[in-house]
């Protein structure tokens, strides 16, 4: 098969007859930075979490890319056009990746919290009273959607009018992704509390088919895109990661995470990220493959 694009995460690779297969690799990614460390069985992990929730919003009538898995961490999908030049996409384009990224959050966390800290998130936007004090980690009155964008090399957040612009998309096909997208997440929130999880949050990825439906694509419901915490701990007033978000915060405590903002808001030269010790690699696998079991209800191994 011939190689078509190496992801931060993903090979992908030519399958013919209008296919592509996902090599899901143990590379892990945060901030749009690629550590140099490799995650063990995190492909794995990924590639099979993925296909449990592709088969249950099949059961759900939500069509998707998702064909099959051949073999733990290989997926072959449909195969649809990515079109980098936003001006040659209009609302007659058939057969294409939509070049958003739909970002549904639950809880005050990551990103969010930065930006309600630096107050460009303002309590009313969240759906708080004008002038409420929000606090890290509560859960939102509502949930909070958000259009980022997909193919450029760092993402940034959209409004409704841009992400119209670049992404050919009608106002009720816009209408129609964010509908969706609260239709998953309803279902995704629903399996995994049953199994001791919370959902934080999560983002969700479209295409249009041949005849411009609308289809669910990459990945969704795992440890990379979405946020989890341990429900009973969370009882307790502690927040346990169970998701790549582990990642993320130990690059905030060590600091590279605010060196890295700095430089991007100055337009310097990025830092690059270092490495991870022996033992949070070790400790991420196990995320990874403890996720994976909690959410399928599968063993590993």
């Amino acid at each position: 098969m011939q190689l078509i694009k190496s992801g931060k995460v993903k090979d992908v690779y030519e399958a013919g007859s209008g296919q592509l297969e996902f090599v899901f690799s143990d590379r892990i990614s945060v901030f749009d930075k690629i550590i140099p460390s490799e995650i063990p069985h995190k492909g794995e992990t990924l590639a099979r979490t993925s296909a449990y929730w592709f088969e249950a919003i099949k059961e759900m009538g939500i069509p998707s890319h998702f064909i099959k898995l051949t073999t733990p961490n290989r997926m072959l999908v449909k195969r649809v056009n990515i079109i980098n030049d936003y001006s040659k996409i209009n609302r007659q384009t058939r057969n294409y990746l939509i070049p958003l990224e739909c970002v549904t959050r639950y809880f005050v966390y990551g990103s969010l919290w930065d930006r309600v800290q630096e107050n460009l998130v303002k309590p009313e936007d969240l759906g708080f009273p004008n002038g409420y004090r929000v606090k890290l980690a509560e859960p939102l009155p509502k949930p909070f959607v958000e259009v980022t964008t997909k193919l450029e090399k760092v993402d940034r957040n959209l409004t409704t009018e841009e992400a119209l612009k670049i992404s050919g998309l009608t106002q009720r096909e816009y209408a129609k992704l964010k509908e969706t997208t609260r239709k998953i997440d309803a279902e995704i929130n629903s399996r995994v509390q049953s199994r001791g999880l919370i959902h934080v949050d999560g983002k969700k990825e479209f295409a249009f088919d041949e005849k411009r439906n609308l289809i669910v694509v990459d990945t969704f419901g795992t440890a990379d895109e979405d946020r989890f915490w341990d429900a009973e701990e969370f009882k307790k007033g502690r927040y346990i990661e169970k998701s790549k978000e582990f990642v993320r915060q130990y690059y905030r405590e060590t600091g590279y995470h605010e060196k890295l903002m700095n430089a991007r808001k100055k337009g310097l030269e990025e830092p690059a990220i270092p490495p991870l010790p022996r033992e949070i690699v070790e400790k991420v696998s196990e995320i990874y493959i403890r996720l994976f079991e909690d959410i399928t209800g599968q063993p590993f191994r």
